[in-house]
């Protein structure tokens, strides 16, 4: 009996089994990028032609640090004739250390001793961003684009624009600057000199001469800074700041009200602008979460005197980091490009408008293409957008990641989404990094996305929604987790590149949406 019932179950198990995959050759639904090739599927691959590519100038870009701290900020000048020109500048507050004294209590003196400061030295410290040589001796800087043999103008300014996290119009709401942000000056130059000519460098440190209140020279302090990987004393540019300036807003001030908290502070002194400005240079990008990071820093000497004799002398330094609220100011130039090209530039530059099926003749709010491919009940195993790069342009910056969004195109009330597949496949086979391919002999170059999900749902007539797509530069570091559908158009990747468009006479490189399909035989 025992075996009977082993051998019955055995039976059943096998017949539930066949009945399975006969029920799933029978119903299928799309199943990414495999392919369902069999006696009833044809299997192909279509190119859609009706696709369109646009060039689209940007206004503005989101640039603060409020809802999504970028990190990387650039300062500095990027001239190209083959694309816009970039004057980027940071907006700044300052971190207020507490319990700030030019005196300590520790050292008060009897009432016919008397404590003369004297400013050392002023500036600003901006570490680089810098790698190791192969045999790790040295440091080599990073994440600079331009000429670093020519110049730019820096002057740095102190703002009265208040920088509030939050919405002044409505408060419940966190505040959101744009690149092209005005933020109003205030007061003296603040820079030691006006147009500071700023070159990167690999210089590692910075000495500090100490004087005494005679003008006699103390001492001297060589300053460095270390990383927590390597002994090596990190590169950074230090930017020298007009010192009665300095003493005049900060240590004339520290005992007062304007220095009790952050917020008083804030309200005070409301933040530094570090402007770039000129016809040619470099852009720099530099860290702000680093492990060391960009300070406004004070160096000065208290000379104690009694009857007219020095009797002590207290080397003092006072840091005050560039944190709170930051935003980048992009000054970029107009520029009209040829149809043909269509030119992805970072920054506030260009970005490219996708039209993926083509025109809605009937305007019932769908594509033609798109119910031509609806009533073949396609079964999309694969879909792909692939960008060629016009290599006659100029490609001494190319960008290493393209991005491609959703976007309503509504001026007044734009909405950004993201693409399914980067949250279902992705951001890894979604794709849109720099490839090489061999065509008729010619290594090109290349950007290809994946978005099977996305056509496979518009196809199959989950949803109508298919709005114009965007192609924009980002930063693989700017790619976090996607937790939801909406795209938040942040860039401070100034690299730019030009693409060849959907044009025949482009070839084997114009523009290329794919489709590869299974279809039921007749």
């Amino acid at each position: 009996m025992r075996k009977f019932l082993e051998k019955s179950t055995y039976i059943v198990v096998l017949i539930l089994v066949f009945t399975a995959v006969i029920s799933c050759e029978k119903d299928f639904t799309d199943i990414g990028s495999s392919i369902v090739s069999n006696t009833k599927f044809n299997t192909d691959t279509l190119t859609v032609r009706e696709i369109t590519i646009e060039n689209s100038p940007v206004t503005s870009v989101t640039s603060d640090n409020l809802s999504i701290d970028p990190g990387q900020y650039l300062l500095g000048v990027h001239a190209s004739d083959a694309y816009e020109k970039i004057e980027a500048s940071i907006v700044s507050q300052l971190a207020l250390s507490s319990g700030l004294q030019v005196v300590d209590d520790a050292n008060v003196y009897a009432s016919d001793t008397t404590v003369v400061t004297t400013i050392d030295t002023v500036f600003i410290k901006l570490p680089y961003q810098v790698v190791l040589n192969d045999d790790a001796t040295a440091y080599v800087l990073d994440s600079i684009i331009g000429d670093q043999t020519k110049a730019f103008n820096l002057n740095v300014y102190q703002t009265s624009t208040y920088l509030s996290t939050l919405n002044p119009a409505e408060p419940s709401k966190f505040n959101s600057y744009q690149s092209n942000d005005v933020f109003e000056k205030t007061g003296s130059l603040l820079s030691a000199t006006a147009n500071f000519k700023f070159l990167p460098s690999l210089t590692d440190s910075i000495v500090v001469k100490r004087w005494l209140s005679t003008g006699a020279l103390a001492t001297k302090d060589t300053v460095t800074y270390l990383s927590s990987t390597s002994t090596l004393p990190l590169p950074f540019a230090a930017i020298p700041l007009n010192e009665a300036e300095i003493k005049k807003i900060f240590l004339d001030k520290y005992e007062s009200s304007e220095f009790n908290t952050q917020a008083a502070f804030n309200n005070y002194f409301r933040g530094l602008i570090l402007e770039a400005s000129g016809d040619e240079g470099s852009l720099i990008s530099f860290n702000f979460n680093g492990t060391v990071k960009p300070s406004l820093e004070v160096y000065y000497t208290n000379t104690v005197v009694t009857g007219g004799v020095a009797i002590d002398t207290i080397y003092k330094n006072d840091s005050f980091l560039l944190s709170g609220v930051r935003s980048s100011i992009y000054k970029m130039e107009d520029k009209t490009y040829p149809v043909d090209n269509i030119v992805v530039q970072g920054a506030a530059g260009s970005e490219a408008v996708i039209d993926l099926f083509g025109e809605d003749t009937n305007a019932n709010g769908v594509a033609d293409k798109i119910e031509e491919l609806r009533e073949r009940n396609l079964l999309i195993n694969d879909a792909s957008l692939t960008f060629y790069i016009n290599e006659s342009a100029d490609v001494t910056a190319l960008p290493y990641r393209l991005y491609l969004y959703k976007s309503n195109e509504d001026v007044a009330n734009p909405v950004y989404s993201q693409i399914k597949d980067v949250y279902t496949e992705g951001i890894t086979s979604f794709g849109g990094v720099l490839e090489k391919e061999i065509i008729n002999e010619e290594t090109v170059q290349k950007y290809t996305f994946k978005i099977t999900d996305y056509i496979s749902d518009i196809l199959s007539d989950e949803t109508d929604y298919s709005p114009k797509l965007r192609l924009k530069v980002i930063n693989s570091t700017d790619l976090q987790t996607v937790t939801d559908t909406v795209f938040k158009n942040y860039n401070w990747n100034p690299k730019a590149v030009t693409l060849l468009n959907q044009s025949a006479i482009n070839g084997a490189k114009r523009a290329e949406f794919k489709i590869s399909y299974s279809e039921k035989k007749n």
